[in-house]
């Protein structure tokens, strides 16, 4: 039975059904529970659907049935190499290898396993970046910015506002704990060139409070008589090719995508609105507005670096200034 189990499992694995395959390997696992096969067999049908954690179990249980069949092992170092644990990968095909010198498979992983050892030994040696914001707030090119700009200068008058520039000068991550302080974000509009607005001040903003009215239009004398004008004729439909007609639906649901963004904005539901506007840009990477809009909503949340990034990526776009800023006062 665990024998009739087991070859179906391995047809389903030759033909790709890897959740097939494992549910038979169970079944003949259930039947044949100290089996070493069965368990390296179910590790490999895990790890081709990048399981890694279950594959790594069945890879333990292998070995520990069989501790003298270098297969385990390249279960073992496979399963390790998934989740990135290559020290522990470079390990497992060693033992594989001191079982089976001359077994290909296990030095093809022990040699993807080293490469990979090497590379995020080098990743986590290295400097970190420096902070691209960092120059922003440097020496007396800070100062004599804010000096210059009318709207700062007067700040330069308090002293608990020079007391944060400094923090902030000293430690550009400070600027974090001072989001919500708007001369802090107006004096960093100045040293980004970021055109501020005051909140609901412009039209452009993407994330809108509450739709305003019409503007009433201007009143006429009673007796002034209007002429109404004369119809035009419509024009004749224009045929579109299947590109322009695909390009104009992903237009019209990235902006469904968009507007359920803003609802879940509104909502502070922030995680949601960046799924929706990150499926926005996904589907219409032409309209900066869903780029902003994402970045509003990160700023929101106080991840500033990430509105920051966002702002050097996107570049001193109007559009940007104006949308991500008239969120923040």
């Amino acid at each position: 039975m665990a024998d009739e189990a087991k070859a179906k499992g391995n047809a389903a694995f030759s033909s790709g059904d890897f959740n097939a395959a494992i549910k038979h390997f169970t079944d003949a696992i259930n039947l044949s529970p100290t089996n070493h096969v069965l368990y390296s067999n179910r590790s490999a049908a895990y790890a081709s659907l990048h399981q890694y954690e279950a594959a790594l179990s069945d890879a333990k249980r292998t070995v520990e049935l069989k501790p003298d069949w270098s297969k385990g092992y390249s279960r073992l170092g496979a399963a390790h190499l998934g989740l990135h644990q290559y020290q522990d990968a470079v390990s497992a095909y060693k033992k594989g290898l001191e079982i089976d010198p001359n077994n290909e498979a296990l030095k093809s992983g022990m040699a993807d396993a080293q490469s990979a050892a090497t590379a995020s030994a080098s990743r986590s040696r290295a400097a970190p970046p420096p902070n691209p914001f960092g120059d922003a707030f440097q020496g007396p090119e800070m100062w004599a910015k804010l000096t210059a700009d009318p709207t700062t200068r007067v700040f330069l008058q308090q002293p608990d506002f020079v007391k944060a520039m400094q923090e902030i000068q000293r430690n550009p991550s400070k600027l974090n704990e001072y989001l919500q302080d708007q001369r802090v974000m107006q004096a960093l509009g100045v040293l980004l060139n970021v055109k501020f607005k005051a909140h609901g001040g412009g039209d452009d903003m993407e994330i809108p409070e509450a739709d305003s009215p019409p503007a009433p239009s201007p009143s006429r004398p009673a007796k002034e008589e209007v002429k109404k004008p004369e119809p035009e004729p419509e024009p004749e439909p224009m045929e579109i090719t299947e590109e322009e007609k695909e390009k104009k639906e992903k237009k019209e649901k990235a902006l469904k995508e968009k507007e359920a963004g803003n609802a879940a904005y509104k909502k502070k539901d922030f995680e949601t609105a960046i799924k929706h506007y990150t499926t926005a840009m996904e589907l219409d990477d032409g309209d900066i507005s869903y780029i902003t809009n994402r970045a509003a909503v990160y700023l929101e949340m106080g991840k500033v670096w990430l509105f920051l990034s966002i702002y050097l990526e996107v570049g001193n776009f109007t559009s940007f200034n104006v949308a991500i800023v008239t969120i923040l006062i």
